[in-house]
């Protein structure tokens, strides 16, 4: 079988290129055409939604070479039966009572609607499904799916935000419990929890979810987030019990530390409001609420500290604690409290989960009372230990990333910033009290740690094993959407590495490092974004945490630059290389998923953030921001930088105005755009050298990653900065504006060779030289001796994750058609690298870029998925075998499979 490629190429006419598929595998292939993975706002049959208007998207699953969707048909209702009775361009049978939303067949190839039917009901579940249409008129009907809505708006509440009334440094942990009797049948029961803390629900002495740190981080006093569960299977006709616990988590942090959390203006003790809605067999619904009736205890958690550890007593366990049966007579009453804030919305992302566990790769026995393990890699995270011991053994469980000189666990690298006992609240380490009676079993609760190594001490001599300690890597559960496979171990160590070090820093919101400081910091969210989004499908993470930007900013536009924030942050030095999160995160996500959702939301927050900035630099040029932070050794000048960043900035601001349509905003902006853009190149272009400023390795590729340089000088300036390289033994100079920028200014302008000589050195300073030295997470300075920014699981430097896969597998989105509707191939075949694989799950599909040298050939497959399109251009003089392809730049693929065989000069 052969397809038709209509390349695009400086030549007049098209040139017809004949493919043949790898080993036949191709030919006489069965037709697989059908709508799959249907997602509604990007979760899978989500519970408790509260968007009036939420985005259904599916997949289209079709073998066929040029494979498209030409119509689609969406149904929504309440009626399952209904929803599932339509067809094709059928109309409904009889009334449209329990169809909420038919759109009729429309004449498209989108894949992600919003839905504009009749206004949505809380409490209440919706069946979708669609049908779609190919471009021979070949219709299929997906699989039904569902989403359930939650309160959709605050007035539905019935439940009293309570507490145990305690004050803010009171320790113990808090169990609540209600007791209720049920008489009828039970058809569905749903409990809507909002928290300000944390928590664990139970019923009937049952552990609800597998979530961890429920709920999410928020700026506690402007908006607090509920979950959803499903609790029909837990409850029974008859006795039922309800028991919550409480933790602090961020909302009373009773650890010090420099960032001021203890004195942020929302501290109070946690508190919780929820419903129990119980929906019966025959149709009646019961709510049990939580109000003056719920009694309270302490836990036999003692003490616990999201920054620090958690403290656990097990001879306080009360066994039974939220089971109907469960004498609570000598329990106290609870109190009533104010809601934290008056916006309590439905928490709508991909949950903190323990998502692996992972054995101890090495033990040891220091001696009777101390036990060291090694669970083989960096991670975020808690451990779980069974011991037994005499009654009233206190044993720590210590936590970090080093082992110092006599093999014993280093905590000096990331202890720095604490300023609490080190006693009472030792930094990373749990402590475990023994009961003496049975085998304990501790794992924290509401608190996590980052940690390779594992230290076990105790006041009386203990007994364990290698198994008697297990590790869980925990982080926000997003699915993976990308992966590396190359010929060679160092760039596939440090494709895991950065993935290990980004997962350990997504919690909710993505973090700095999960032990030293656990911040929002927005500089480092934004260097890693197209890593992120490369690797993991984020993208509610994103519009979480976006969310909280727009909670933190100032009437006048000001960001703090850790996200969120109790006050620290606000100061001089949080400008737009770190503050660029408002514009820059929301725009790569329109990108990557096609979805202009968050950008729309977010418009007048990046309109008033880049006014400040206006307001305050009119002449176009700001030394607002941090700078090139830990540099290997040049120091970039900051004007050139952060005017850089208000560039970028008012360009998304300027291209979002266009799409949105508000044309006077587009004007002005764009020509604002301008602007900045001739004062930069004004003030720091050497226009008879090609050099800005002084020529550092940031200030040439800064520049021209953020296409920054005038068209006419982009050959010099980028030769220019291949030449630094060079100067530099291909090795890094930069900090983490430049390791964001200076791979991609190489590699998108001419100079991909250079680029790959600095992705895989191995020797200081460099990202391999970490990967040869051990590690197993992206690092916080280049110089493994550094005295100082020396954590071992950071993500700042983590652009060359996503570089992977644009500069040597060329997989890049399509300003122009986003979402990867178009795909643009630009690929390196780097004959020292040999094989090359990247495969990126985009909305659409897998799109494939495959490539390997087979003698003076380079052998290259593609993969493009359903209803989408490609752009590959060809290396410079390039030939493809086979045909005559003198003069071709570039071919224009339809969706399906490719190989090519290229000679290259």
């Amino acid at each position: 079988m052969s397809c038709f490629l209509k390349p695009i190429s400086i030549a007049t006419f098209l040139l017809i290129i004949f493919c043949n598929f790898s080993n036949g595998q191709n030919l006489n292939k069965s037709i697989s055409f059908k709508p799959v993975d249907l997602q509604t706002d990007y979760l899978e049959s989500p519970l408790g939604i509260d968007n009036p208007n939420p985005r259904l998207r599916w997949r289209i699953e079709d073998n066929r070479d040029g494979a498209k969707q030409t119509a689609y048909r969406l149904i929504v209702g309440t009626n399952p039966e209904k929803v599932d009775n339509i067809s094709g361009n059928t109309p409904v049978s009889g009334s449209y009572d329990g169809i909420s939303w038919d759109t009729g067949v429309i004449k498209s190839d989108n894949q992600l609607i919003k839905y504009t039917g009749v206004n949505l009901l809380p409490f209440t579940k919706y069946y979708w499904k669609v049908i779609i249409w190919d471009d021979n008129m070949n219709v299929s009907i997906s699989e039904i799916s569902r989403f359930e809505t939650g309160m959709m708006d605050m007035s539905n509440w019935n439940g009293n935000w309570i507490s145990d009334g305690r004050d803010i440094h009171y320790k113990p942990a808090p169990y609540f419990r209600k007791k209720f009797k049920s008489e009828k049948e039970i058809e569905s029961a749903r409990v809507y929890i909002a928290v300000a803390g944390l928590y664990e629900l139970y019923i009937n002495g049952e552990k609800i979810g597998n979530q961890r740190l429920d709920p999410m981080y928020t700026r506690f006093d402007r908006r607090n987030l509920y979950v959803t569960h499903d609790v029909t299977s837990q409850l029974q006709k008859g006795e039922n019990a309800i028991g919550v616990i409480l933790g602090n988590g961020w909302y009373n942090h009773q650890s010090l530390g420099v960032w001021d959390f203890e004195r942020a203006p929302w501290r109070n003790r946690p508190a919780f409001c929820l419903d129990l809605r119980i929906t019966y067999t025959d149709g009646t619904v019961e709510i049990i609420p939580t109000d003056l009736s719920w009694v309270k205890s302490d836990s036999p958690v003692i003490f616990n500290s999201i920054y620090t550890a958690e403290h656990y007593d097990a001879n306080l366990e009360k066994t039974g604690w939220s089971e109907p049966g469960f004498d609570d007579s000598n329990w106290e009453g609870v109190r009533l409290r104010s809601a934290p804030s008056t916006n309590i919305t439905a928490q709508q992302l991909r949950p903190i989960r323990n998502v692996k566990m992972l054995p101890a790769v090495d033990f040891k026995k220091i001696n009777d009372s101390t036990y060291l393990y090694d669970f083989g890699q960096n991670m975020s995270g808690v451990t779980k230990i069974n011991i037994s011991g005499i009654k009233g053994t206190k044993v720590k469980i210590k936590h970090g990333e080093r082992l110092d000189k006599s093999g014993r666990l280093d905590l000096a690298n990331i202890n720095v910033y604490y300023r609490g006992d080190n006693d009472s609240d030792p930094f990373q380490t749990d402590v475990l009290i023994l009961s003496g009676e049975r085998e304990d079993e501790f794992m924290a609760k509401f608190n996590y740690k980052g940690f390779r190594y594992a230290e076990v001490t105790a006041n009386n001599a203990i007994e364990l094993n290698s198994k008697s300690l297990t590790a869980y890597f925990m982080h926000s559960d997003v699915p993976q959407r990308g992966k590396i496979e190359t010929s060679s171990e160092l760039i596939n160590r440090l494709w895991w590495a950065t993935n290990n070090a980004y997962l350990s820093n997504l919690m909710g919101y993505p973090t700095d490092c999960p032990q030293r400081e656990k911040n929002g910091w927005t500089g480092d969210g934004h260097f890693a974004i197209e890593t992120a989004l490369y690797n993991f499908d984020g993208i509610t993470i994103y519009e979480k945490w976006i969310a909280d930007h727009r909670d933190e900013q100032q009437p006048n536009g000001v960001l703090p630059d850790i996200i969120p924030t109790g006050g620290w942050g606000y100061g001089t030095a949080n400008g737009l290389d770190w503050t660029s999160t408002i514009a820059i995160i929301p725009w790569e996500i329109y990108r990557f998923y096609g979805d202009s959702k968050l950008l729309y939301d977010s418009y007048e927050n990046i309109k008033r953030y880049v006014n400040y900035v206006d307001r305050t630099s009119p002449d176009g040029l700001t030394t607002w921001g941090r700078g090139d932070w830990v540099p290997v050794k040049s120091r970039s000048n900051l004007e050139l930088t952060s005017s850089v960043y208000f560039y970028v900035d008012t360009k998304i601001l300027a291209n979002a105005a266009k799409l949105f349509g508000k044309e006077s905003d587009y004007i002005y902006y764009s020509t604002l755009a301008d602007k900045i853009k001739k004062a930069i190149n004004d003030k720091f272009l050497n226009r008879e050298t090609g050099i800005y400023a002084s020529g550092t390795q940031t200030e040439l590729s800064v520049p021209l990653h953020w296409k920054v340089v005038p068209e006419e000088f982009i050959p010099l300036v980028a030769s220019n900065l291949a030449k630094k390289v060079e100067e530099a033994d291909y090795h890094l100079d930069v900090g983490v504006l430049g390791a964001k920028a200076l791979l991609n200014a190489l590699s998108e302008n001419g100079f991909s060779n250079v680029a790959y000589k600095v992705a895989v050195q191995d020797t200081y300073p460099s990202w391999g030289w970490w990967i040869v030295n051990g590690a197993t997470t992206l690092l916080e300075n280049w110089d493994l001796e550094a005295e100082r920014d020396i954590s071992d699981n950071h993500m700042m430097f983590g652009e060359i994750g996503a570089w992977f896969f644009k500069g040597l597998g060329g997989i890049y989105p399509d300003d122009k058609q986003p979402g990867f509707k178009h795909i643009i191939l630009r690929p390196h075949f780097e004959k020292e690298l040999g094989q090359f694989r990247a495969e990126f799950n985009s909305l659409f599909g897998t799109i494939i870029s495959d490539w390997r040298w087979d003698a003076n050939y380079v052998v290259y497959n593609v993969v493009v998925p359903p209803n989408c399109s490609a752009t590959f251009y060809l290396p410079e003089n390039a030939k493809i075998q086979g045909t005559d392809s003198k003069g071709l730049d570039k071919i224009a693929l339809e969706s399906g499979s490719y190989t090519f065989k290229l000679s290259l000069p």
